[in-house]
């Protein structure tokens, strides 16, 4: 009986919308216990409070964003696109990406490469006539991105809303698809990508390993992976002032702004329980990257990790 209740409890929880299994959650093995911030609980309820948190603050995330970093976040997302250096033809998986600040850049930055290739190519063709140096303009308008693809994959169906929406605003259509899945189990065939990339998300995930083994799947051989997250300042001084600010005035701001204190109190105490930058980067090698390494920004506030699936 007790089973049964189990069983009709799982069929529920799967068919709400949005939600997608988390592993292990209605297997024969016993839920484990895991940390949400400095909170223990379940590795599935784990999974449905973060859930909980993004779609509470989806549609103010972007604005506590420059709130909470002071606009440095999208310094620091800047700098991840020139380590990418993405080409046209790139073909990226932009995980827990939902409001879609990489997928844009990623955009911007292959469009760019693409008009320098249009004019490298006209320079070389000299005796043309203006006729056919306007064709040839109109030919290369229609592959502006020279087939490149990003998509934007996230589990919270309110952060890939939003994240539509901006896109829709701002212009973005070519090149661009928005999927509801799981870092941990990516809905995407082994080798199909050039890139990976995950920002600010994977801390959230319940199993980092799996997420980074989905990672290697995915990726075809010679593609990077490429995290931005927050990780441990090595700074005394800049620590203690860091420490500070994070859980005096940020939790303030998440309820001024968001109206949802607990959910950035989640924030700062979920970058508290991240592996350093040794670990995290022993994690990624024991995925099966090689050429591992990691550049701290901002005095370690927040690391950038590299490695290729070799």
């Amino acid at each position: 009986m007790a089973a049964s209740r189990a069983a009709a409890s799982c069929r529920a929880w799967a068919a709400r919308p949005g939600r997608l299994f988390w592993r292990g959650l209605c297997s024969q093995e016993p839920d484990r216990e895991t940390h949400f911030g400095f909170q223990t609980v379940s590795e599935s309820e784990k999974g449905e409070k973060v859930y909980q948190v993004f779609e509470n603050v989806a549609k103010k995330y972007d604005l506590m964003n420059d709130s909470m970093s002071l606009g440095v976040h999208r310094v620091w997302k800047d700098i991840l696109l020139r380590h990418m250096n993405p080409y046209p033809g790139t073909q990226l998986l932009d995980v827990a990406g939902g409001t879609g600040d990489i997928a844009f850049r990623f955009l911007n930055s292959v469009r760019s490469h693409r008009e320098h290739q249009v004019r490298q190519k006209l320079r070389s063709h000299q005796n043309l006539s203006w006729q056919e140096i306007t064709k040839l303009y109109q030919e290369e308008e229609q592959q502006s991105l020279g087939g490149s693809h990003v998509v934007v994959c996230d589990i919270n169906t309110e952060m890939l809303k939003v994240g539509k929406q901006k896109a829709q605003h701002l212009g973005y259509s070519e090149g661009l698809s928005w999927v509801v899945g799981n870092a941990e189990e990516l809905p995407f065939n082994d080798n199909n990508f050039d890139i990976y990339t995950i920002a600010f998300g994977i801390r959230n995930v319940t199993h980092i390993d799996q997420a980074l083994q989905e990672a290697y799947r995915v990726l075809k051989p010679g593609g990077r992976f490429l995290c931005l997250e927050f990780s441990h300042v090595n700074n005394s001084i800049i620590s203690s002032l860091y420490d500070l600010y994070s859980f005096q005035v940020i939790p303030v701001l998440g309820e001024v702004i968001a109206g949802d204190w607990k959910a950035y109190q989640y924030l700062v105490e979920s970058i508290r329980r991240f592996p350093a930058q040794e670990e995290f980067k022993e994690m990624i090698e024991d995925a099966g990257f090689l050429k591992v390494h990691y550049q701290n920004l901002s005095s370690g506030i927040v690391a950038i990790h590299s490695g290729f699936k070799l």
